[in-house]
């Protein structure tokens, strides 16, 4: 280097530090560093709005890939960058090939005087004479280079080189605290998503606990209500049986009146014992393969139905039939649509709609989850009437419960429906049928 070129360089550093516009972009910069919200934005900000303005003419911003193997361009200035902030085809370059991939795998700035002179210079679509690359160091590792060319001799020097080591600081500073934030945006992200699994997990398992022992205290009131109702049967046929004796041996009118009531009594207790073998699940049922549109056909023909009720039956063709007991299933099914008229006092629609469910993977997944995987006749069974609160609805298949006034409520209710229903394979779900009203379906398992 000539001793006039050395004096020109020197000038040059004794310009730029001293530079009013160099020491704005550089306080601006660092104010604006706080703002930055992303490594795309920081890179585009310092090589447009800090390298720009520092009288650079070119300036080319690459990223280092995480196993420090190759330099991706991220962003450029001037006629390297006529996309605005879009790179076409985006240059890559191996760390130790050419000026850039050098500097990147020394770590040390690079200021070539004459490229056409350097053996490592990679000739550019744009022309160039002189260069200056400055590595992005975040914890002693290079994670970018910020190279600017220039198409005249020894266009770079100290004073160029310290702004720009300036500015690289910076900004690999600011890449620190994006990489920083990210971590433990990161961190943070995985605690919600470890305390959601966990919160998850006990829900799960306090709501396992609470069917089992639903399903345990249901499982004892069974085999309770059924060996009652088994000993009670036996004393009501003695009883029965004695008044029918009684009955036939003694004409006096009067007595005759309290035997009927006594045998009236007996009856009545007769129809209760039923019901709650039918809620223990162990009603003696007498199964038969049984074609449930004909039972909902005939049942809905021979149903009383107010005239401010509108009664809609929907059959859909099955060529299937189940093995249930037929009585039973008539006794299910009228008992769910006696409800819903009686939900409907000032009129309603009454729809009862038969179909296939659990062939195709659609309907296997909307299976009750009681049931076992197979294909089951649904029977659906829904009215527009006052309908019951989600709290009530929860209650409707308990033993007793009715949402009629004390003196109008009798029998087990709806339990025996869920009772028969079970001993059958098959389950009964009560949902709301909006905006008004309740659905109740019963799926009936298809015999094999």
């Amino acid at each position: 280097m000539s001793v006039k070129d050395a004096t020109a360089k020197q000038q040059s550093v004794s310009s730029l530090e001293g530079d009013p516009r160099t020491l704005r972009t550089l306080n601006e910069f660092a104010v604006d560093l706080i703002a930055i919200p992303s490594e795309a934005d920081l890179f585009w900000y310092v090589a447009q709005n800090v390298v720009g303005r520092l009288g650079f003419v070119d300036c080319v911003i690459y990223k280092a890939t995480e196993d420090t193997s190759e330099l991706t361009q991220v962003a450029a200035l001037g006629e390297k960058n006529p996309f605005g902030r879009t790179i076409i085809n985006p240059l890559v370059i191996p760390f130790g090939e050419g000026i850039t991939g050098k500097t990147a795998q020394s770590g040390v700035p690079t200021i070539v005087d004459d490229l056409l002179k350097d053996a490592n210079y990679i000739p550019d679509a744009q022309p160039a004479r002189s260069e200056i690359c400055v590595p992005l160091l975040a914890k002693g590792k290079v994670v970018g280079v910020i190279d600017s060319e220039h198409p005249e001799i020894g266009a770079f020097g100290a004073g160029e080189l310290e702004i720009l080591t300036t500015v690289a600081a910076m900004t690999s500073a600011k890449l620190e605290l994006l990489s920083e934030a990210e971590r433990s945006h990161q961190r943070y992200n995985d605690l919600v998503k470890t305390h959601a699994k966990l919160s998850e997990e006990i829900c799960s398992r306090k709501a396992l606990e609470a069917e089992l022992h639903a399903a345990r205290k249901l499982e004892a009131l069974g085999r309770l209500t059924g060996r009652l109702a088994h000993d009670f049967n036996n004393l009501l046929t003695v009883v029965s049986g004695n008044l029918e004796l009684v009955e036939a041996y003694y004409g006096d009118p009067h007595s005759r009146t309290y035997l009927q009531d006594a045998n009236l009594a007996s009856q009545r207790g007769t129809r209760l014992v039923a019901d709650l073998l039918a809620f223990a699940q162990r009603a003696r049922l007498s199964p038969t393969e049984t074609d449930i549109n004909a039972v909902v056909s005939g049942l809905c023909k021979l149903s009383f139905m107010p005239k401010n009720i509108e009664l809609q039956v929907e059959l859909t063709p099955i060529e299937a039939t189940v093995l249930v007991d037929r009585g039973a299933a008539k006794s299910a099914l009228n008992a769910i649509m006696v409800n819903s008229v009686e939900a409907m006092p000032e009129g309603g629609t009454l729809k009862v709609h038969t179909d296939i469910v659990g062939r195709d993977p659609v309907s296997r997944v909307c299976l009750p989850k009681d049931l076992q995987p197979g294909h089951y006749v649904k029977v659906t069974v829904s009215d527009t009437g006052i309908g019951m609160s989600p709290d009530k609805l929860q209650q409707i298949f308990d033993p007793f419960f009715s949402t009629k006034p004390a003196s109008e409520g009798r029998g087990l209710g709806l339990s025996i429906v869920q009772g028969f229903m079970s001993q059958t394979g098959g389950a009964v779900v009560a949902s709301c049928n909006a905006p008004t009203g309740t659905v109740m379906e019963l799926y009936f398992p298809i015999s094999k």
